[in-house]
Protein backbone atom coordinates (compact mmCIF):
# COMPACT_ATOMS: atom_id res chain seq x y z
CA UNK A 1 0.00 0.00 0.00
CA UNK A 2 1.74 3.13 -1.30
CA UNK A 3 2.33 5.88 1.87
CA UNK A 4 -0.20 9.01 1.06
CA UNK A 5 0.14 13.03 1.89
CA UNK A 6 -3.93 14.35 2.30
CA UNK A 7 -3.14 17.32 0.26
CA UNK A 8 -6.74 18.56 0.40
CA UNK A 9 -10.27 17.60 1.04
CA UNK A 10 -14.03 18.83 1.04
CA UNK A 11 -17.02 17.79 2.34
CA UNK A 12 -19.86 17.22 0.77
CA UNK A 13 -23.77 15.63 0.74
CA UNK A 14 -23.82 12.21 -0.27
CA UNK A 15 -27.55 11.60 -0.18
CA UNK A 16 -27.92 8.63 -2.37
CA UNK A 17 -24.62 7.95 -2.93
CA UNK A 18 -24.21 5.04 -0.97
CA UNK A 19 -21.65 4.71 1.98
CA UNK A 20 -19.43 7.09 1.24
CA UNK A 21 -19.47 10.32 3.37
CA UNK A 22 -16.52 12.15 1.56
CA UNK A 23 -13.81 12.54 -1.12
CA UNK A 24 -10.38 13.45 -0.46
CA UNK A 25 -7.42 14.89 -2.98
CA UNK A 26 -4.41 13.16 -1.81
CA UNK A 27 -0.49 13.03 -3.75
CA UNK A 28 1.92 9.85 -3.15
CA UNK A 29 5.40 10.44 -2.18
CA UNK A 30 6.20 10.54 -6.09
CA UNK A 31 3.77 13.67 -6.64
CA UNK A 32 1.23 11.57 -8.56
CA UNK A 33 -2.35 12.80 -7.54
CA UNK A 34 -4.72 10.20 -6.19
CA UNK A 35 -8.49 10.26 -4.62
CA UNK A 36 -9.18 8.82 -1.73
CA UNK A 37 -13.06 7.99 -0.57
CA UNK A 38 -13.38 7.23 2.72
CA UNK A 39 -15.82 4.54 4.15
CA UNK A 40 -18.67 6.14 6.40
CA UNK A 41 -19.02 3.36 9.27
CA UNK A 42 -22.62 4.55 10.29
CA UNK A 43 -24.41 3.31 7.72
CA UNK A 44 -24.47 -0.67 6.09
CA UNK A 45 -22.30 -3.35 7.38
CA UNK A 46 -19.26 -2.52 4.93
CA UNK A 47 -20.51 -4.99 2.02
CA UNK A 48 -20.64 -1.81 -0.42
CA UNK A 49 -17.17 -2.19 0.14
CA UNK A 50 -16.12 -5.38 -0.51
CA UNK A 51 -18.45 -5.40 -3.74
CA UNK A 52 -16.19 -2.30 -4.56
CA UNK A 53 -12.55 -3.96 -4.04
CA UNK A 54 -13.82 -7.53 -5.82
CA UNK A 55 -15.62 -6.08 -8.58
CA UNK A 56 -12.95 -3.38 -9.61
CA UNK A 57 -9.93 -5.85 -8.77
CA UNK A 58 -11.35 -7.75 -12.04
CA UNK A 59 -11.14 -5.25 -13.99
CA UNK A 60 -8.08 -3.01 -16.69
CA UNK A 61 -10.22 -1.04 -19.22
CA UNK A 62 -9.31 3.01 -20.16
CA UNK A 63 -13.05 4.07 -19.59
CA UNK A 64 -13.08 2.05 -15.81
CA UNK A 65 -11.21 4.27 -13.35
CA UNK A 66 -8.54 2.35 -11.89
CA UNK A 67 -8.07 1.42 -8.18
CA UNK A 68 -4.66 1.95 -6.62
CA UNK A 69 -5.05 0.25 -3.58
CA UNK A 70 -7.55 0.27 -0.47
CA UNK A 71 -7.59 0.33 3.63
CA UNK A 72 -8.56 -1.50 5.72
CA UNK A 73 -7.93 -1.22 9.03
CA UNK A 74 -10.74 -1.63 12.08
CA UNK A 75 -13.47 0.50 11.54
CA UNK A 76 -11.40 2.62 8.91
CA UNK A 77 -12.21 1.66 5.35
CA UNK A 78 -11.03 3.54 2.21
CA UNK A 79 -10.68 3.39 -1.33
CA UNK A 80 -7.63 4.94 -3.25
CA UNK A 81 -8.79 5.50 -7.00
CA UNK A 82 -6.76 7.34 -10.19
CA UNK A 83 -7.29 11.39 -9.46
CA UNK A 84 -10.05 12.50 -12.22
CA UNK A 85 -9.00 16.52 -13.07
CA UNK A 86 -12.28 16.95 -14.81
CA UNK A 87 -14.17 15.69 -12.00
CA UNK A 88 -17.74 13.91 -12.71
CA UNK A 89 -19.96 14.02 -16.13
CA UNK A 90 -23.06 15.60 -14.17
CA UNK A 91 -21.05 18.71 -13.92
CA UNK A 92 -21.12 19.29 -17.58
CA UNK A 93 -24.51 18.49 -18.48
CA UNK A 94 -26.85 19.85 -16.06
CA UNK A 95 -28.44 23.71 -17.15
CA UNK A 96 -28.83 23.91 -13.14
CA UNK A 97 -25.01 23.96 -13.14
CA UNK A 98 -23.65 27.86 -13.63
CA UNK A 99 -21.94 29.00 -16.85
CA UNK A 100 -18.99 29.81 -14.82
CA UNK A 101 -18.97 26.73 -13.34
CA UNK A 102 -18.39 24.55 -16.43
CA UNK A 103 -17.31 24.58 -19.69
CA UNK A 104 -19.00 23.76 -23.07
CA UNK A 105 -18.72 20.63 -24.27
CA UNK A 106 -19.02 20.42 -28.01
CA UNK A 107 -21.53 17.45 -29.78
CA UNK A 108 -17.67 15.91 -31.23
CA UNK A 109 -17.36 15.65 -27.13
CA UNK A 110 -20.26 14.41 -25.57
CA UNK A 111 -20.75 11.74 -28.37
CA UNK A 112 -16.70 10.70 -27.25
CA UNK A 113 -17.65 10.72 -23.96
CA UNK A 114 -21.02 8.23 -24.77
CA UNK A 115 -18.82 5.72 -27.18
CA UNK A 116 -16.52 5.91 -24.56
CA UNK A 117 -18.67 4.96 -21.27
CA UNK A 118 -20.79 2.57 -23.72
CA UNK A 119 -17.47 0.57 -24.45
CA UNK A 120 -16.63 0.75 -20.67
CA UNK A 121 -19.98 -1.49 -20.00
CA UNK A 122 -19.39 -3.60 -22.48
CA UNK A 123 -16.11 -4.53 -21.21
CA UNK A 124 -18.17 -5.10 -18.06
CA UNK A 125 -20.01 -7.24 -19.37
CA UNK A 126 -18.60 -9.02 -22.05
CA UNK A 127 -14.93 -8.21 -21.87
CA UNK A 128 -14.15 -9.12 -18.07
CA UNK A 129 -13.33 -13.04 -17.10
CA UNK A 130 -16.08 -12.42 -14.71
CA UNK A 131 -19.43 -10.56 -15.90
CA UNK A 132 -19.85 -7.49 -13.74
CA UNK A 133 -23.22 -5.53 -13.58
CA UNK A 134 -23.07 -1.90 -12.48
CA UNK A 135 -26.57 -0.97 -11.28
CA UNK A 136 -25.82 2.50 -10.76
CA UNK A 137 -24.64 3.84 -14.17
CA UNK A 138 -25.34 7.81 -14.45
CA UNK A 139 -23.83 11.10 -14.87
CA UNK A 140 -22.42 11.31 -11.52
CA UNK A 141 -20.80 7.75 -11.70
CA UNK A 142 -18.62 8.90 -14.93
CA UNK A 143 -15.74 10.54 -14.10
CA UNK A 144 -13.58 12.65 -16.53
CA UNK A 145 -9.67 12.97 -17.22
CA UNK A 146 -7.65 15.98 -18.55
CA UNK A 147 -8.55 14.69 -21.90
CA UNK A 148 -12.29 14.54 -20.71
CA UNK A 149 -11.93 10.56 -21.31
CA UNK A 150 -15.12 8.59 -19.79
CA UNK A 151 -14.23 6.35 -16.90
CA UNK A 152 -17.19 4.33 -14.57
CA UNK A 153 -16.33 4.18 -10.73
CA UNK A 154 -18.30 3.40 -7.66
CA UNK A 155 -18.94 -0.53 -7.88
CA UNK A 156 -20.74 -0.60 -4.59
CA UNK A 157 -24.29 -1.99 -5.86
CA UNK A 158 -22.34 -3.87 -8.84
CA UNK A 159 -22.80 -8.11 -8.90
CA UNK A 160 -20.67 -10.60 -10.45
CA UNK A 161 -21.75 -13.75 -12.05
CA UNK A 162 -20.68 -15.97 -14.59
CA UNK A 163 -20.96 -15.30 -18.64
CA UNK A 164 -23.30 -18.03 -18.85
CA UNK A 165 -25.48 -16.22 -16.69
CA UNK A 166 -27.81 -14.20 -18.84
CA UNK A 167 -30.90 -13.54 -16.02
CA UNK A 168 -29.61 -12.63 -12.27
CA UNK A 169 -32.51 -13.05 -9.69
CA UNK A 170 -32.33 -9.81 -7.10
CA UNK A 171 -33.91 -9.41 -3.33
CA UNK A 172 -34.47 -5.75 -3.77
CA UNK A 173 -33.95 -2.90 -6.56
CA UNK A 174 -30.54 -1.67 -6.94
CA UNK A 175 -29.71 1.86 -7.69
CA UNK A 176 -31.09 5.49 -8.33
CA UNK A 177 -34.49 6.33 -8.57
CA UNK A 178 -34.52 7.51 -12.53
CA UNK A 179 -32.06 4.83 -13.78
CA UNK A 180 -33.59 2.01 -12.94
CA UNK A 181 -34.84 -0.22 -15.23
CA UNK A 182 -38.59 -1.16 -14.63
CA UNK A 183 -37.85 -4.63 -13.91
CA UNK A 184 -36.92 -4.08 -10.76
CA UNK A 185 -40.01 -2.80 -9.87
CA UNK A 186 -41.62 -5.41 -10.76
CA UNK A 187 -43.86 -7.14 -7.71
CA UNK A 188 -43.06 -10.81 -8.65
CA UNK A 189 -40.49 -10.53 -10.97
CA UNK A 190 -36.95 -9.45 -9.94
CA UNK A 191 -34.93 -11.24 -12.83
CA UNK A 192 -32.77 -8.66 -14.18
CA UNK A 193 -29.57 -8.86 -17.26
CA UNK A 194 -27.23 -6.40 -18.12
CA UNK A 195 -29.63 -4.94 -20.06
CA UNK A 196 -30.73 -3.01 -16.65
CA UNK A 197 -27.06 -1.26 -16.62
CA UNK A 198 -28.22 -0.23 -20.74
CA UNK A 199 -31.49 1.31 -19.70
CA UNK A 200 -29.27 3.55 -17.10
CA UNK A 201 -26.85 4.24 -19.67
CA UNK A 202 -30.01 5.63 -22.29
CA UNK A 203 -31.31 7.51 -19.91
CA UNK A 204 -28.02 9.32 -18.90
CA UNK A 205 -27.73 10.12 -22.67
CA UNK A 206 -31.40 11.26 -22.56
CA UNK A 207 -30.04 13.69 -19.88
CA UNK A 208 -26.59 14.74 -21.89
CA UNK A 209 -29.01 15.35 -24.64
CA UNK A 210 -31.43 17.25 -23.19
CA UNK A 211 -29.65 19.33 -20.23
CA UNK A 212 -31.51 18.25 -17.45
CA UNK A 213 -32.64 15.92 -14.94
CA UNK A 214 -34.83 13.48 -15.75
CA UNK A 215 -36.69 13.66 -12.36
CA UNK A 216 -37.09 17.49 -11.83
CA UNK A 217 -39.34 18.29 -8.92
CA UNK A 218 -38.88 22.17 -9.61
CA UNK A 219 -40.67 22.24 -12.25
CA UNK A 220 -44.37 24.25 -12.16
CA UNK A 221 -46.12 21.44 -14.06
CA UNK A 222 -46.59 17.75 -12.76
CA UNK A 223 -46.76 16.85 -16.66
CA UNK A 224 -42.96 18.10 -16.91
CA UNK A 225 -41.55 16.22 -13.74
CA UNK A 226 -40.41 13.44 -15.51
CA UNK A 227 -37.95 14.05 -18.20
CA UNK A 228 -38.64 11.09 -20.38
CA UNK A 229 -42.54 11.48 -19.88
CA UNK A 230 -42.25 14.93 -21.06
CA UNK A 231 -40.22 14.45 -24.05
CA UNK A 232 -42.20 11.43 -25.10
CA UNK A 233 -45.57 14.05 -25.20
CA UNK A 234 -43.47 16.36 -27.37
CA UNK A 235 -42.94 13.76 -29.87
CA UNK A 236 -46.20 12.33 -29.67
CA UNK A 237 -47.66 15.38 -30.33
CA UNK A 238 -45.38 16.37 -33.27
CA UNK A 239 -44.78 19.44 -31.25
CA UNK A 240 -41.37 21.63 -33.28
CA UNK A 241 -41.72 24.33 -31.58
CA UNK A 242 -39.94 22.57 -28.70
CA UNK A 243 -36.77 20.86 -29.16
CA UNK A 244 -35.59 18.18 -26.81
CA UNK A 245 -32.01 18.82 -27.66
CA UNK A 246 -30.64 22.34 -26.83
CA UNK A 247 -28.75 23.28 -30.10
CA UNK A 248 -28.10 27.07 -28.87
CA UNK A 249 -25.85 25.58 -26.17
CA UNK A 250 -23.66 23.14 -28.03
CA UNK A 251 -20.77 24.44 -29.80
CA UNK A 252 -18.48 23.12 -32.17
CA UNK A 253 -14.46 22.90 -30.88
Amino acid sequence: MPCIRITSFHWKSTKGEGCYRSAYKGKLLDGHLVAVKVLNTTKGNGQEFINEVVSISQTSHVNIVTLLGFCLEGQKRALIYEFMPNGSLEIFIYKEVTMKDRQHLSLEKLFEIVIGIARGLEYLHRGCNTQILHFDIKPHKILLDNKFLPKIVDFGLAKLCTMKESIVSMLEARGTIGYIAPEFFCRNIRDVSHKSDVYSYGMMILEMVGGRKNINVGVSQTSEIYYPHWNYRYVVQGNTETSIVRPQEYRRN
